[in-house]
């Protein structure tokens, strides 16, 4: 780990993306693997039409980098490691009100934001954007 303001902590290295969150509260995410590229536009994308649609539980885009398929976010809590199906079920449903369907939809993609109680949705590169939408 680097020293200084650039410090970070991993949270998931995998053959799809390595994650880490900066001492600050920022999280990073650089694409690799089997199409990555396309995995960073489609990410990029739905974020950007999330924010465009007011979705407060989601992250926000910070900064998108595409020649080191990198974009940095806000952060939106810890990772649960419990949910109930019916609530798992209503926060995607949810999401589906703004427009998008998670299409990966496991607990893994759930977080918590203490600051507010609220749960929220991560990792969106494997997202859809529903018809009627625009």
């Amino acid at each position: 780990m680097s020293q200084g303001s650039d410090a970070m902590l991993q949270l998931k290295d995998t053959l799809r993306a390595t994650v880490q969150v900066t001492f600050d509260g920022r999280v990073v995410k650089t694409y690799h693997g089997p199409d990555a590229k396309a995995r960073f536009t489609k990410e990029v994308q739905v974020l950007r039409f999330l924010e465009g649609r007011h979705c407060h539980f989601v992250p926000r885009l910070l900064e998108v980098d595409e020649s080191k398929l990198r974009i940095i976010t806000t952060h939106c809590g810890t990772r649960v490691e419990h949910l109930d199906a019916e609530r798992e079920r209503e926060l995607f449903a949810e999401l589906e009100t703004f427009g998008v369907r998670h299409d990966d939809r496991n607990m893994r993609n759930v977080t918590y934001r203490q600051s507010d109680g609220r749960f929220c949705v991560v990792d969106f590169e494997f997202a859809t954007l529903l018809p009627g939408f625009n």
